[in-house]
């Protein structure tokens, strides 16, 4: 009886010390690959990481992993010379294959989500122009100011954003905006003066995790939301 209770007692500790060691381990690669993305991606912000799945060590011994979670903060997407800052990105990795040097890793598939805060979506139009919430999905709300014939004119339109394909053989998307009309008050050019402030295309995927594309988008009161998918998608790297 006495030799029994050791022998329980015994593997009570020693599992505790197994889920003790495991949970460190766990702690630690998250960390490392956090410090990885932030570096490989050249974000403004920060990265977390969540790693899924118990026990951690032997997903790591044998270079797999469940699920990896991760969220960006603060993403430069750099395309033609016009930098769109992803304001948070959350993606989930799926069956993950770690490099020799668990540095990084491929995922078979991911999905996520990625939000352009109004703010930094103004940032981006490079026009000078003021977005906000247009009152219903997929809709903005754009204030341009500008001068015409010696006035200064301020115009309030409800534009549309949209993902399209971009026009070159990468097969990437673009987000487009584009005033769905423009109050004139019969002056000779001026909806093609305030459509130079308001319409724009920008370019995102180039800044986004090798592999993860943009499938879909909409806006809210946050911002424009837009929904990610790929397979085959590189989680930091070498």
């Amino acid at each position: 009886m006495r030799f029994l209770r050791f022998v329980v007692i015994v593997g009570v500790v020693l599992g505790a010390l197994f889920v003790g060691v495991d949970r460190w381990a766990v702690g630690y690669a998250e960390n490392r690959l956090a410090d990885r993305v932030q570096s490989r991606q050249g974000l403004a912000g920060s990265a977390e990481v969540e790693i899924h799945g118990f026990p951690f060590l032997t997903q790591a011994l044998s270079h797999d992993l469940d699920q990896v979670d991760l969220k960006l903060k603060g993403v430069d997407a750099s395309a033609d010379g016009r930098k769109t800052r992803l304001t948070e990105v959350d993606a989930s990795f799926h069956d993950v294959k770690l490099n020799d040097s668990y540095s990084g890793g491929t995922a078979k598939r991911a999905q996520g989500t990625a939000l352009i805060s109004y703010e930094d979506l103004t940032q981006a139009s490079q026009t000078g122009v003021t977005l906000t919430y247009g009152g219903a999905p997929g809709k903005v709300k754009v204030t341009a100011t500008l001068d015409f014939l010696g006035r200064t004119l301020t115009r309030d339109v409800v534009a549309t954003v949209t993902l399209v394909d971009a026009k070159d053989s990468k097969n990437g998307k673009v987000v487009r905006v584009r005033a769905d009309s423009v109050p004139g008050e019969g002056i000779p050019g001026i909806e093609s003066a305030v459509r130079k402030r308001t319409d724009f295309d920008r370019r995102i995927d180039e800044g986004l995790p090798s592999g993860l594309r943009l499938s879909a988008l909409t806006s809210d009161g946050a911002g424009v939301h837009l929904t990610l998918d790929g397979t085959d998608v590189v989680l930091a790297g070498s």
